[in-house]
């Protein structure tokens, strides 16, 4: 173990004479008001001053987005060359429920994350955004996506991860329509403004993004109100018709100290396109982040959620909960060098969520995530060297969640060592 640990600590401090933080995550050495858990939601308008003044401004058209891409190991020399730990995979040749991993799912090869092409055009009265993605991970993410409106295998809709426009009516006020990231959790689906490279469990299991209509009331600028109504979780047609309810609430208690309230809850059944009484699927999330020097920065996700279902007619109820906790921290070691470290616990024990054993019955996991960050080519080029340990509690008379160099499931944790790549333009 400890000829692990210095060589890990070895390829974190390979090029500091070359790094630098990302400019735009929230844990860089000089923050700016924009934060990682904001971000995941890239509707949010900046809250107005007291007064609400407007200012007149051009209309401005801008063009960014990413290229990413990583090399991993995995320490258990998975057979399958899968880091997922589940019990094979499904007649299509896609890997079965029980994910531990969200996005990088492959070790022992080169793999391609996610390109992004990012269109917006900004004036004084009107956002609007066409944000496209590309890629494996753009196909896991946009999952809700698949199936077109006629109902055949893929559409152009699978590379829409954002469409919306915002139409801000003063300083304070402003509604957003279209499709949209998700307000729920603390890290976001783009590589360069999560501080970490591989995602949390609870993103994993959280939604990735909405369909519908939100408004936007800003108090002052440390308190805004967020509340609007979505088709459902993660689909861009509704799957019956009820539709579901988004909120956040954000403020600021002290200078560099944010704190998001957020909830989402939506009838999930959907036999013949009618909702069912007593079926309620419900989330809280709170997500914190402190700046507590220009060089120390610590942050909080915490869940937890719900998924009542009652068959019509049916007396028998089931509400599987799940929920978990995550805690981040980063240092700044010089103003191209930082080094972060996350720790996670997530409990789906209930089985409701894709956090499962080998044998697909639901269980917990503790994470451990150490990431180092280091910049090239004038901040365009992110380079983030990963140690990522995942350990499952052993159940006993089940199989075990990940496999070795053998194929069998004997391993209760793995541990990963990866060099992510990452353009930012």
């Amino acid at each position: 173990m400890k000829k692990v640990a210095i060589s890990i600590f070895s390829l974190f401090c390979m090029y500091p004479a070359f790094a630098e933080i990302y400019p735009e995550s929230k844990q860089t050495l000089k923050p700016k008001k924009s934060t990682q858990a904001a971000a995941r939601d890239t509707t949010k308008q900046a809250p107005a001053g007291v007064e609400g003044k407007e200012t007149k401004e051009e209309g401005k058209l801008t063009f960014s987005g990413y290229i990413d891409t990583y090399y991993m190991a995995n320490l258990n020399n998975p057979a399958s060359g899968m880091n997922l730990g589940n019990s094979g995979f499904n007649e299509d040749g896609s890997p079965k429920v029980g994910n531990a991993r969200a996005f990088d799912q492959r070790s022992g090869q080169f793999s391609l994350g996610l390109i992004q092409t990012k269109v917006a055009y900004t004036s004084d009265k009107l956002d609007a955004v066409a944000d496209l993605t590309f890629g494996p991970n753009s196909d896991i993410a946009n999952y809700g996506n698949f199936l077109s409106p006629l109902g055949s295998n893929g559409s152009t809709a699978l590379a829409i991860k954002q469409a919306y426009l915002t139409y801000k009516f003063n300083g304070k006020f402003s509604i957003t329509a279209g499709q949209f990231g998700t307000h729920i959790g603390y890290e976001v689906i783009d590589a360069p403004v999560n501080y970490n490279y591989s995602l949390s469990n609870l993103f994993n299991n959280g939604p990735f993004y909405h369909v519908g209509a939100k408004a936007q009331y800003s108090f002052s600028e440390k308190a805004y109100l967020m509340a609007g109504v979505v088709n459902n979780i993660d689909n861009i047609n509704d799957n019956n018709k009820a539709k579901g309810i988004i909120s956040q609430f954000f403020f600021s208690p002290v200078t560099n100290f944010n704190v998001y309230l957020n909830w989402i809850g939506s009838n999930e059944y959907s036999k013949m396109g009618t909702p069912a009484k007593g079926n309620f699927y419900s989330l809280f999330d709170l997500a914190t982040t402190y700046q507590i020097t220009d060089r120390f920065f610590l942050g909080l996700n915490a869940a937890y959620g719900t998924n009542k279902t009652t068959e019509p007619g049916d007396n028998a109820t089931s509400t599987p909960k799940w929920g978990g906790v995550a805690a981040y921290s980063n240092f700044a070691f010089t103003e191209k060098f930082g080094l972060g470290v996350r720790y996670e616990y997530f409990d789906n024990k209930k089985g409701d969520r894709a956090v499962r054993n080998a044998d697909e019955l639901g269980t917990s996991v503790n994470s451990f995530t150490v990431t180092a960050n280091f910049t090239l080519a004038d901040g365009h080029l992110l380079l983030k060297p990963e140690f990522r340990m995942d350990t499952y509690p052993k159940i006993a008379g089940t199989l075990q969640k990940f496999e070795d160099s053998n194929g069998a499931y004997t391993k209760n944790s793995q541990s990963t060592i990866g060099m992510h790549a990452i353009v930012k333009f």
